[in-house]
């Protein structure tokens, strides 16, 4: 008959049901039949060795390590029903003593070539002769023992350990936890860190030595005291981790643990400086407030209380520390110069001072000298000053001179230095006395050694109206005004090869405007060709011609006035002119705004010009009005005397006077002693001479003007000074009968007028003498004779 399940279950239970269960405990495992009722079970176990005779539905007993097992159990109902096999239930049976793995030392990370000790220690063990086992298995080197020596770790050590202890060949502990050992194939390398790189005047700073990832490590620390010398131990100092140092130096560090001592790689290194007292100080050479490229400049490193202490010298920027170092570096300058500039003294490999404050130098591109000039326009007597500016005009600049002439090979000018200005001037400006002609003119500044210059000035012409010099500009039609479209001819005389016709401003469109043989003597204006401008003439020779202003009008009417200054006492004509058409009726003329005439005349005559003629003029016509323009008037020539100066005349009168007074006295004594000789008491009259001369002197003073106003100095005029010499004759006759004593004093006072600012020079000249009676009437004492210099402000002439 085959075996047959019933439905019943069958359960296995564990009592006490502790989740460990330790040798020498009572434990009851019991097999329950659920649902069993009344019937009479037998029971069968699993493990064998409970299967008694009679079989039980429990089993007591003290544990034991074989006691530990899966249990299982069924319950038999009769030689073929049974229920199915319970569940299992796990008994374990362990020593109460623990294993313990242990790490000596006990480091987180354990380097390549470390010393390791791996111990297995017994909790509770007492005097028991325990045998161990160890995993990994390798370490199962009989005898075995409680502790595993790795003299130098590899990789290959790396792994988790366990043990456990053996009592007898059937009874041990559990095993322990396990406990996980990383050997790291490279050496560990050392940090070092500080809280500064320069050390303060009476400070230190902060070293700071690690090992990442690891501990137990204690700290050697080295220093060198040059970049040549090897590593020096620090003995003055604890093995921590962190000291404090005083003194410059390149400073380094190593950790090391363990016994026997596993040290880690040298640390990186860090250069200490230490910071001495003297102060560095950047001194610029000239120091001037802006540098101008191609300037040659020092720039110089200076320690205060250096005393004899050999330095060396660090720069910034960086392109400056060459080899040897130098206290100062001499250079031109260039843009990339431009910058702050900082220095520090060196006193050994690693003590300095500190860097010095910044010095700012600036280079700038070359710079332009500015001319200006004064006055624009001459007239007859005028001195020329000429004034030179510069940025920073204080800064050690020196001034240069120069007056140009034209190259007509080159289509240019060659600049001459003007006479005492070879090695420039203090002076920001140049007086030019008594120029007659046209002239064109240059300044430059320099400085330093050797002299930087600046470019030279854009130029300035200085223009003469006065057509009395050797070369001239003539005009045809030759009046100020034009219509527009109109031919004008201008002509060059002079004696020379080359010429040509300049204008300000400048127009090189011009056929007048390239140079020409003497045979060319004319050029003409066509059509609208320079609207308003100055013209003059330049030669080949190198002279420059009077300067006229012309100007073409887009209009029906001009104004018909000389090109040339007119001459005082000459008589002069101005017109009015039609684009188109006669004048039929009345032309109105006016000078300065003011109607002056207003009849059927078409021209305005005037028969003697004097200074009060001079002005703007312009004319109206039926409603038309011209254009104004200027209308010079310039002194008369005077005689060669004029040109004597004023000291010399005035000392000329003088002498002559004194001459004819000796003269004079002589022949009295003469005459005394003839008359005595014929007892003779008549008395001849002498009558004294005066002696005069006139003279002149123009002295011109002009006021500042702009070259680019070139026409309202043209129009205007320009303000001057006269010079004139008034004499006075005094003439006194008187009889002396005894022989008079002569004598001449010469008196110079200053004084003026007050109504006119006039100042005036007076020299006396007097004969002095015993005044007599000679029948009743006195003689003369003395003569005195006076000249007078009177200086009036006046009217410049053009």
């Amino acid at each position: 008959m085959a075996p047959s399940s019933v439905s019943n279950k069958a359960v296995v239970t564990l009592q006490p049901n502790w989740p460990q269960i330790y040798r020498g405990e009572t434990i009851t495992v019991r097999c329950e039949i659920e649902g069993g009722g009344d019937t009479e079970w037998t029971y069968e176990w699993k493990p064998d060795n409970l299967n008694t005779n009679p079989t039980r539905s429990e089993h007591r007993f003290k544990s034991y390590n074989s006691h530990s097992g899966d249990y299982k159990c069924k319950g038999r109902k009769d030689s073929y029903s049974s229920t199915e096999w319970s569940d299992a239930i796990r008994l374990t049976v362990s020593f109460s003593n623990k294993a313990v793995v242990t790490l000596q030392p006990n480091w987180p990370q354990i380097y390549r070539g470390e010393t390791i000790t791996v111990r297995c220690e017994i909790e509770g063990g007492g005097d028991t002769e325990w045998t161990y086992e160890w995993k990994p298995a390798n370490s199962n080197i009989p005898p075995t023992h409680s502790e595993y020596k790795i003299s130098s770790a590899t990789e290959s050590h790396s792994g988790d350990y366990k043990c456990k202890g053996w009592k007898d060949s059937y009874s041990s502990t559990e095993w322990s936890d396990a406990i996980r050992l990383t050997v790291s194939s490279t050496k560990p390398q050392s940090t070092l860190t500080a809280d500064k790189t320069i050390i303060p005047v009476g400070g230190s700073v902060t070293l700071t030595c690690s090992v990442d990832g690891s501990a137990g490590w204690k700290y050697n620390w080295f220093r060198q005291t040059s970049p040549s010398s090897g590593d020096q131990p620090i003995t003055n100092v604890n093995s921590d981790r962190v000291i404090s140092v005083d003194q410059g130096g390149i400073y380094s560090c190593r950790g090391g643990r363990g016994n026997p001592v596993f040290s880690t790689e040298d640390s990186n290194k860090v250069t200490i400086e230490k910071t001495v007292p003297n102060k560095a100080t950047v001194i610029l050479q000239p120091n001037w407030p802006q540098i101008y490229w191609g300037e040659t400049i020092t720039v110089r490193c200076e320690i205060l209380g250096g005393g004899d202490t050999t330095w060396t010298y660090e720069w910034k920027p960086d392109n400056l520390n060459t080899n040897p170092t130098h206290s100062e570096h001499r250079f031109k300058s260039y843009n990339s110069h431009s910058g702050d500039y900082k220095c520090k003294g060196r006193k050994d490999s690693y003590s300095s001072t500190e860097w010095s404050d910044a010095i700012r130098w600036t280079v700038s591109y070359a710079l332009a000298a500015v001319l200006t000039v004064s006055p624009l326009w001459l007239s007859p007597g005028d001195s020329v000053t000429l004034s030179c500016e510069v940025e920073h005009p204080s800064a050690g600049w020196r001034f240069y001179w120069y007056k140009t002439v034209p190259k007509p090979s080159h289509n240019s000018y060659s600049e001459e230095l003007l006479p005492g200005s070879t090695n420039g001037t203090e002076q920001d400006s140049y007086i030019i006395n008594g120029p007659t002609h046209t002239a064109r003119y240059l300044c430059r500044a320099g400085r330093g050694d050797p002299v930087y210059y600046t470019l030279y000035s854009k130029p300035q012409f200085v223009w003469s109206g006065d057509v009395g010099s050797a070369v001239t500009l003539t005009v045809s039609p030759d009046r100020v005004q034009h219509f527009m479209y109109d031919s004008v001819s201008l002509s060059c005389e002079g004696n020379s090869t080359e010429w040509r016709v300049r204008t300000f401003p400048e127009d090189r469109s011009s056929s007048c405007f390239y140079w020409r043989t003497m045979t060319e003597s004319t050029c003409n204006i066509y059509g609208s060709q320079q609207i308003d401008a100055v013209y003059w003439c330049e030669f080949a020779s190198g002279e420059f011609s009077n300067a006229v202003n012309i100007t073409k009008q887009n209009a029906d009417i001009i104004l018909v006035s000389p090109v040339h200054p007119v001459t005082e006492g000459d008589s002069v004509s101005l017109g009015c002119k039609l684009k188109r058409g006669q004048l039929l009726s009345k032309v109105f003329f006016y000078q300065n705004e003011k109607l002056i005439q207003n009849d059927t005349r078409r021209e305005l005559n005037i028969s003697a010009v004097s200074k009060s003629d001079e002005g703007f003029y312009k004319c109206k016509y039926s409603g038309k009005e011209s254009a104004q323009s200027w209308m010079s008037v310039k002194a008369a020539s005077r005689p060669e005397s004029s040109s004597f100066p004023l000291p010399l005349m005035v000392g000329l009168v003088c002498g002559i006077v004194l001459i004819v007074l000796i003269v004079l006295i002589v022949l009295l004594l003469l005459l005394c002693r003839y008359r005595r000789s014929k007892d003779s008491h008549s008395i001849r009259p002498i009558q004294s001479e005066s002696i005069s001369q006139d003279s002149s002197a123009i002295q011109m003073i002009n006021m500042n003007e702009s070259q680019d106003h070139v026409y309202s100095s043209l129009l205007h005029g320009d303000t001057s000074l006269y010079e004139s010499i008034k004499d006075s004759k005094d003439t006194e006759n008187g009889r002396r009968h005894e022989t008079v004593e002569s004598s001449v004093y010469a008196d110079v006072k200053i004084g003026s007028a007050a109504d006119d600012s006039v100042m005036y020079a007076r020299v006396n000249c007097q004969n002095k003498g015993n005044a007599k009676t000679h029948k009743g009437k006195p003689t003369v004492a003395g003569t005195d004779e006076t000249v007078y210099s009177e200086v009036k402000p006046g009217t410049a002439v053009m």
